[in-house]
């Protein structure tokens, strides 16, 4: 009799269960919306959505099975994402959420890189702006976006955004226009950590190019990047130096008005390849921006990471930093792309 209530018993035993934490308040969250996915090689398949209870514990019934699964908790508007692997515990999972604020708090912008491009008579442009967020609380703001920027006119509204969360995925997003005339909007929450957006754009351009713009937020760096044979010139613009695998060159700007006028022609896909003693070979990048976000975004990380460098070697220091000083943050930003 007792076997007979045992297997009885069986499917009411959960699959996957564990809590929801608030890292904000520092305990359980009753009342998150927590779903479960099954990742597979037909794409992602919702299986079971719950609320947490008063104690913040969630318990699923669907099994996702032996292979990867992902736990989306959702509360105060905004999502979290906790990965299961195929050794990860399936018992006492902790969720972990946030609350949120419209207003920025403690996310600020730390650092800002445009890439211009010159090639067939356009200009391409490529944004990496990071946010840093050291508080307890998500910057969420649906109505106004967590980050505005300014498109010239040129772009015909054209531009592409990709979004990556703190260790996420970049996923892409929607610009939205603004009140203010060129000024976009994206609706994608800065959570605490590093969050990073990506914007690619093309504007027609005659020899040399001018390229008018404007950076929105007053807080971070500011850095200028060209490929090798193409140099720009403007006012509050400073070449740094050269990063040594693909002698990009890399300009600091001062103020948020953007006027530089940009000859010759090149893309980061026509660097040569790097050897081992200089760093991470480019050799993966593809001609076109729109290929390459991963291999841009490292390149963004060391690029700035050279210009802190050289601006901060010493004003009797030359201004050219040597591949030994720079060769760990070209690996580093590799590792992270």
């Amino acid at each position: 009799m007792r076997f007979f209530i045992f297997l009885l018993a069986v499917p009411l035993l959960a699959a996957i269960d564990g809590a929801v934490i608030n890292r904000t308040t520092g305990k359980p969250q009753t009342g998150a919306t927590v779903t479960v996915y099954k990742l597979g090689t037909a794409g992602i398949e919702s299986l079971e959505t719950v609320k947490s209870d008063a104690a913040g514990k969630f318990s699923f019934t669907a099994d996702p099975g032996p292979g990867p699964s992902l736990l989306q908790g959702a509360w105060d508007g905004v999502t979290y994402n906790k990965m299961l692997t195929p050794n990860t515990p399936r018992t006492g999972v902790e969720v972990d959420v946030w609350n949120s604020q419209s207003k920025p708090g403690d996310a600020k912008v730390t650092q800002h890189m445009l890439l211009f491009e010159p090639v067939g008579g356009k200009l391409v442009v490529n944004e990496n702006i990071i946010y840093q967020n050291s508080g307890l609380t998500s910057y969420n703001n649906p109505d106004n976006g967590t980050l505005q920027f300014y498109l010239p006119p040129e772009a015909d509204g054209k531009v592409k955004v990709e979004c990556t969360a703190p260790q996420g995925m970049a996923i892409e997003r929607a610009a939205v226009p603004t009140k203010t005339p060129n000024v976009y909007g994206v609706d994608f929450p800065v959570k605490p950590g590093e969050t990073r957006f990506q914007l690619t754009y093309e504007i027609p351009a005659a020899s040399p190019a001018v390229f008018t713009g404007k950076i929105l937020h007053k807080e971070g760096t500011t850095r200028l990047v060209t490929p090798k044979g193409v140099t720009l010139k403007g006012e509050g613009v400073q070449e740094l130096g050269r990063e040594p695998a693909t002698q990009a060159a890399i300009y600091s700007l001062t103020g948020q008005n953007l006027k530089v006028e940009i000859e010759g022609a090149g893309s980061m896909g026509d660097a040569p390849a790097a050897s081992e003693d200089e760093g991470p070979g480019i050799q993966e990048i593809l001609p076109r921006v729109y290929d390459r976000v991963y291999i841009v975004l490292g390149l963004a990380v060391a690029i700035l990471a050279l210009g802190f460098v050289v601006l901060y070697r010493g004003p009797n220091s030359p201004q050219v930093a040597t591949p030994a000083q720079v060769a760990p943050s070209l690996a580093k930003g590799k590792r992270r792309a």
